[in-house]
């Protein structure tokens, strides 16, 4: 995009999902429903795991980090969105607007390094449960979380400082309901083609990498539940089937949005596949787990039992 004649841009437009002013409640009262139940999950998780002494295994210290992210990955988005709503301003100023975009990579990137540690939890308490407690104790645990949000932090601010060397001019309007990588990518003025090559190569590595991680690990697991009996196999299965559930419904969102070129990039689809990644995914994470977990399930009727017989 040839602007030089332009001036700087000092805030963006944000488009959502619609010009239509009439369509806006109808979306104002879905996405708040969203996101009021992807907070209320995941805080319920949160107290969930605190509280209960039954709940304090590696494989729980895991899921409450991850609602930890989940919380932050839909708050970086969604209340913005909303605010724009139900207000007659669409606009985020620059320096904001880049500001979220480092946020919504730093919690996005842990949720997807998060989901392969929880790929080798499953990894080692079914293909070596002897093992289990001595490999992922509370301490590896942590300092495998610890790795997710250094690595995430990292990759976060390099794209983040790659976008700030773009120049914007002109044209301020941005096809999307929050500051996402190929809209501004599209935006700029500058020659984007280092910006696309750190996401193929160092996004590649760091989104393909822990995705094929999981393929080899859950191909390991296959093999080895094989072996059980009927009863094992179904209460293996049944474990691994809520973070497989998760896995496909965050890696097949990201990688249909951001393995493209910014050409051949389409305004529409990125907004679809963002609200899988942004809103549908850290909403559905708790209900996921505790909806097929008995002691998730357990500890949610303990809590409300104390509750109940204390007043």
């Amino acid at each position: 995009m040839d602007c030089e004649n332009d001036t700087d841009v000092v805030e963006f437009v944000l488009l959502g999902f619609s010009s239509r002013p009439e369509q806006q409640p109808l979306f104002f009262f879905i996405f708040l429903l969203m996101y009021g139940a992807g907070l209320l999950g995941n805080i319920m998780m949160l107290v969930l795991i605190t509280v209960d002494a039954r709940l304090q295994t590696p494989m729980y210290f895991l899921l409450r980090s991850l609602s930890v992210v989940d919380v932050g990955f839909i708050t970086v988005t969604v209340p913005q969105m909303l605010a724009h709503m139900v207000s007659s301003s669409k606009t985020i100023p620059f320096y904001s607007c880049m500001a979220q975009f480092f946020f919504f990579y730093v919690f996005g990137v842990t949720d997807l390094l998060m989901v392969s540690v929880m790929a080798l939890d499953r990894y080692v308490a079914i293909c070596n449960p002897l093992h289990y407690a001595a490999v992922m104790n509370q301490k590896v645990c942590g300092y495998l979380v610890a790795g997710c949000w250094i690595v995430s932090t990292l990759h976060s601010m390099l794209h983040a400082g790659l976008l700030l060397r773009l120049s914007y001019r002109g044209d301020n309007h941005l096809s999307h309901f929050f500051c996402d990588h190929q809209p501004l990518l599209q935006l700029s003025c500058s020659d984007t083609s280092i910006n696309e090559a750190a996401i193929f190569f160092e996004g590649g590595l760091i989104i393909l990498g822990p995705f094929f991680f999981i393929i080899l690990t859950y191909v390991r697991i296959v093999v080895t539940v094989m072996k059980f009996s009927s009863s094992g196999k179904r209460k293996a299965f049944s474990t691994c089937g809520s973070h497989l559930t998760m896995v496909v419904l965050l890696y097949g969102a990201i990688i249909g949005v951001y393995f493209q070129p910014a050409s051949s990039y389409s305004a529409q689809r990125g907004a679809i596949f963002a609200v899988m990644y942004t809103v549908i995914t850290p909403m559905s994470n708790p209900y996921i787990y505790s909806l097929r977990n008995k002691d998730v399930k357990g500890a949610l009727w303990r809590l409300l039992g104390k509750r109940v017989f204390s007043q």
